[in-house]
């Protein structure tokens, strides 16, 4: 009786294992938690925007109260703390990578703003950033021009894009500026019956 039930077990964890997307061992309690994996790799490698460059972008951005901020890639989480702490409004930083979003929060808790930016793990293609009355990029040419639908679908007109370094396809900017030789390009969607961008 004890061989019958053993041999029962052991067809059990091992049909587990094979279901499994990694090996279960024989011995693994059932309530083990397993790894989260990452969504996908990250489109561009995470290069930080230097601090002069992020004030100049949230200047040209012209925030003001009420305004919310999201920072698509957002690595470090830079420049969702620096717009909560120079205009105290409320930021969002979407980010694909596990250790920048830690780093971000770790960041925020430093500067004390805590609660006025949340960072969140999510591809931004797909987040939802409908709320956002400002949007800042960096990330590429053919990434923005990607993100450029998204953009014009998701965003109320009036709503402010800027991006440091790559532009957005044909889509001329309204605003361009050069901070220590970097450039900066700024539009606003447009209203729903205006020529499309």
């Amino acid at each position: 009786m004890l061989r019958r039930e053993c041999l029962s077990w052991l067809g059990v964890s091992l049909g587990l294992s094979l279901i499994a997307d990694t090996p279960v061992p024989l011995w693994a309690s059932p309530s083990s938690p397993t790894p989260q994996r990452p969504l996908h790799l990250p489109d561009v490698k995470f290069v930080p925007t230097p601090p002069a460059v992020v004030a100049a972008m949230l200047r040209m951005a012209t925030l003001q109260e009420g305004d919310v901020l999201y920072d698509l890639g957002s690595g470090d989480g830079r420049i969702p703390i620096m717009a909560a702490r120079m205009y105290g409004i409320h930021a969002v930083g979407i980010d694909i990578d596990m250790r920048r979003i830690a780093e971000a929060q770790a960041h925020a808790q430093t500067a004390g703003v805590s609660k006025q930016v949340e960072f969140l793990l999510g591809d931004l293609f797909a987040a939802d950033i409908r709320e956002a009355t400002v949007v800042t990029l960096y990330l590429l040419d053919v990434l923005n021009e990607r993100l450029r639908p998204t953009l014009l679908r998701d965003l109320l007109p009036g709503t402010r894009i800027l991006s440091h370094a790559f532009r957005m396809g044909d889509w001329e900017p309204e605003q361009t500026a050069r901070v220590d030789g970097r450039m900066l390009y700024g539009w606003t969607v447009p209203e729903p019956g205006a020529s499309p961008p």
